[in-house]
């Protein structure tokens, strides 16, 4: 018997429940607050619940970080295609997305110590405002948070989460590889998004389509949609990281040039521009050699490139969603895709 989180017991994977849901009368605009705000409420609060700790400084960095203005993209997108999927059963899918969201949380806690990152979503990372000793033992929390709410599920979903989780650890150890190295190759580029980026959105998608009950057929497409969502997703940001303005993004800019990292602009220009090989391949670059580089990585040779690729991907996750019937979910899933390859249109 497994209990759901919400203080109901069940013996099967999924238990169906009556919600109130309704979907919004067509001329509302479709956005995550209309479509699933409740659900979203649900994540909000479960959220709460699970960052108290009986040591309130760990209380206190967690919620710094997860209350500090994040857009819960991969909440909204786990709640989305369940409900695209037909799924009813609230309780299941809430702690779904909440776990999902420890964990990138997590990530990102463990990512401002390995990059010495001072700014996190337009304020001070909890790093530069804790230390490093006890940001590490938060994202080490919030990890174990949300293995707690995955080991209710089967094993099934366990195994699925656990693989994100080690994408995760090997994806961050491939990118220090190719950290300021010339050879990186775009498939070590897109192995190195698949795992960071793209695994979570992948795992998100799969787990929601499972538990909505959809047929084996469909949890695989919309796993796929997941994944090249991911890589659109992480292909954007990348070409804002040098085309984006600082107060629009809400951190700096030219973040991945400073630190060596093999973005997807950079690893374009490699195979074209030997003075941004030699940028890159160097330890540490004064702001001169930064904005050098930067100006170089904006030509239309290299943005426009990186953006088809974006574009590209996006498309696959496009097609992978006609797996599904027509509804305001996937109608809003089509339209998210849109919106982000559009960010840097």
């Amino acid at each position: 018997m497994i209990r759901d989180g919400y203080g109901r017991s069940s013996t099967s994977r999924s238990v169906r429940v009556s919600s109130a849901h309704t979907t919004p009368a067509a001329t509302a605009p479709l956005t995550p607050a209309t479509l699933v705000g409740d659900e979203l409420q649900l994540v909000e609060r479960r959220l709460a619940e699970l960052l108290r700790s009986r040591e309130e400084r760990l209380t206190d960095i967690a919620s710094y970080l997860i209350g500090s203005g994040g857009k819960r993209v991969r909440p909204a997108v786990t709640l989305l295609v369940f409900r695209a999927c037909g799924g009813t059963n609230l309780p299941d899918i809430v702690d779904v997305a909440v776990a999902l969201e420890l964990i990138h949380s997590a990530s990102l806690l463990h990512d401002d110590i390995i990059d010495g990152n001072a700014v996190r979503r337009g304020r001070d990372s909890a790093r530069h405002k804790y230390g490093v000793a006890e940001t590490l033992v938060t994202g080490d929390f919030l990890f174990s948070r949300a293995f707690q709410i995955c080991g209710r599920f089967d094993e099934r979903l366990i195994h699925w989460a656990a693989e994100a989780c080690i994408a995760l650890t090997e994806g961050e150890i491939m990118q220090g590889r190719f950290r300021h190295n010339p050879q990186v190759t775009y498939g070590d580029y897109k192995e190195i998004i698949a795992r960071k980026t793209a695994s979570l959105f992948e795992v998100g998608a799969r787990t929601a389509a499972y538990l909505a009950r959809a047929d084996d057929a469909v949890v695989d497409a919309i796993a796929r949609c997941g994944k090249h969502v991911g890589l659109t997703f992480q292909m954007v940001d990348d070409l804002l990281d040098v085309t984006g303005a600082e107060a629009t993004l809400g951190k700096p800019i030219g973040v991945d040039v400073r630190e060596g990292n093999p973005a997807l602009p950079i690893v374009l220009a490699l195979t074209e521009d030997d003075e941004v090989r030699r940028l890159f391949a160097q330890a540490e670059l004064s702001e001169a050699e930064v904005n050098a580089m930067l100006v170089r990585l904006r030509r239309p040779s290299i943005i426009e490139p990186g953006h088809r690729l974006a574009v590209e991907h996006a498309t696959i996750a496009r097609e992978a969603l006609h797996a599904l019937s027509d509804s305001p979910y996937r109608e809003y899933l089509l339209g998210l895709i849109d919106q982000l390859v559009e960010r840097v249109s």
